[in-house]
């Protein structure tokens, strides 16, 4: 494909972006609107485009090696990534491949859960995330125009705010969340004993992808249950397990996000009544209710949910707060950097800003007042840290807190939630642009708003389906006047660095 081995990585950079993101979305809206018409054969048939697709191939490529989060992870091959040469024979590879494709083992890597057990995470290797990542792209539409209005995780444009902003439509006080309780559902084990064909006989997809996924399924199997789990740790188990949930929110009036789920009950309905249709609902897709974490709960006596407590007060109001197990959390990963001796005050600072931002942003819906949520006491801490590490130079231990603990305004239950079944496959860009910019603030919003919603590098709209960055044009990213702001999608963030680097 290329002569020399020193010019791959500037054909990478220069390939033409901006056209294959148009190409790929002009076929997932295609699939999104064949399904919505009951269509399916025609759905199935641009499904089987989109494996073959130069764009979703490279762009697939792309999503696994550069921008999602696990991208560094080495699976049973031991590649932890790829150079720009393997990226172009991966395309090969996919291309020659993609409707017959075989999975390699997954490498188990264990996470301590907070009961003190272990989750086992199951790691594909790079090329069949890469392979994952292209299947997603043709699946994720067809089953979007099928997915519930009140479903929220791990899908395209929803998040766990608009959760958070269905709960307090259902618990506030203008309807009566007071004399309200709610089920506490805990799926038992829920990814490891999704059954597989509950997962297969509600694929919309052609053959190619479904063998692709049958393997894909097969590939993380344990012994002792060959025919149950999709893999925690596979770019397309979220979307595999939502697949098999799908039509739990019909049971009764209910948030779910992913397997985590509260269900809403009014005075007069039977818990036990609704528990026995979700046991049955689960037991058809060869899951079960765990008794033991499955809790009823008055509103008034508060439950935890996606990291956040949720409480009816006696007066009626209804409050949203983290929960002390989230807090707990944020608190020891505070602690770690500020505690750490291996780096000085300037280092520890960069290494906060981003951890306390994160937990700002998240919890930007909630009532946050006090000295607890306002960090005070953290930063007292942090504080006296930095003064003994610059030599009790307060002026810059005083600047130097302020960088490692940026502040996030907060507007309690003032998310705007996502309209009814939209899907951003749905082709209404400018909703979707929108939208996507209203979930950022400060500086990031006001840039999007400036850039008319679109991003500063290659122009196009910044929908949900990549993370957008503040780009300081000079590079001194003490420099927040407006003209040195670019908001920009994460990947052209990348090129715009790696750019500076090599020139």
């Amino acid at each position: 494909m290329i002569g020399h081995v020193g010019n791959y990585s500037e054909s990478w950079k220069n390939l033409p972006w901006k056209q294959f993101r148009r190409n790929l979305f002009r076929l997932q809206k295609r699939v999104y609107k064949a399904v919505q018409v009951g269509d399916h054969r025609k759905a199935k048939s641009l499904q089987k485009l989109i494996l073959k697709s130069t764009s979703a191939r490279l762009l697939a490529i792309r999503q696994v090696s550069q921008l999602n989060a696990g991208k560094k992870t080495p699976g049973v091959d031991g590649k932890a990534k790829l150079t720009y040469e393997q990226r172009f024979e991966l395309s090969e590879q996919l291309k020659r491949h993609g409707s017959k494709w075989h999975h390699q083992g997954l490498r188990e890597i264990p996470i301590p859960k907070k009961d003190g057990k272990t989750r086992i995470l199951k790691v594909p290797t790079i090329d069949d995330r890469a392979w994952q990542c292209l299947a997603k792209y043709a699946l994720e539409p067809a089953h979007e125009a099928t997915f519930h209005a009140r479903s929220y995780g791990f899908r395209t444009g929803r998040s766990a705010h608009d959760a958070q902003k269905q709960l307090f439509n259902n618990l506030s006080a203008k309807v009566n969340g007071i004399r309200k309780r709610v089920i506490e559902l805990d799926i038992e084990k829920c990814f490891d004993r999704i059954n597989h064909s509950a997962i297969m006989d509600r694929l919309i997809a052609p053959a190619s992808i479904k063998l692709g996924i049958f393997r894909c399924l097969k590939a993380g199997v344990n012994p002792e249950f060959p025919e149950q789990g999709t893999p925690q740790g596979g770019v397309v188990s979220p979307l595999l397990a939502n697949i098999a949930l799908n039509g739990i929110e019909n049971i009764h009036q209910s948030v779910r996000y992913a397997d985590d789920m509260v269900i809403i009950l009014k005075p007069n309905d039977s818990a036990e009544e609704i528990l026995d249709l979700i046991s049955q609902f689960l037991a058809d897709r060869g899951m079960k209710i765990s008794e033991k974490k499955t809790k009823l709960t008055a509103t008034t006596d508060g439950f935890d949910f996606l990291g956040w407590h949720f409480k009816v007060q006696s007066n009626g109001k209804f409050r949203s707060t983290p929960s002390v197990d989230n807090f707990k959390t944020f608190r020891q990963k505070i602690k770690s950097i500020v505690n750490n001796s291996n780096y000085g005050a300037t280092h520890k600072a960069e290494k906060l800003a981003p951890v306390v931002r994160g937990w700002r942003n998240y919890h930007r819906y909630c009532k946050m007042d006090g000295s607890r949520f306002s960090l005070y006491y953290i930063q007292n801490r942090a504080f006296k840290v930095f003064n003994r590490e610059t030599r009790k130079n307060r002026n810059t231990s005083k600047k130097l807190l302020d960088n490692a603990f940026p502040a996030v305004a907060y507007h309690e239950s003032k998310h705007v939630p996502v309209k009814g079944n939209k899907s951003p496959f749905d082709g209404d860009i400018t909703y979707w642009s929108e939208r996507n910019s209203k979930l950022y603030d400060g500086h990031t919003s006001k840039a999007l708003k400036r850039q008319n919603h679109k991003c500063g590098y290659c122009g196009l709209k910044t929908l949900s389906d990549e993370k957008i960055h503040l780009h300081h044009v000079d590079g001194n990213h003490n420099n927040w006047k407006e003209k040195n702001l670019l908001a920009v999608h994460e990947s052209c963030h990348d090129y715009i660095h790696m750019s500076k680097s090599e020139s």
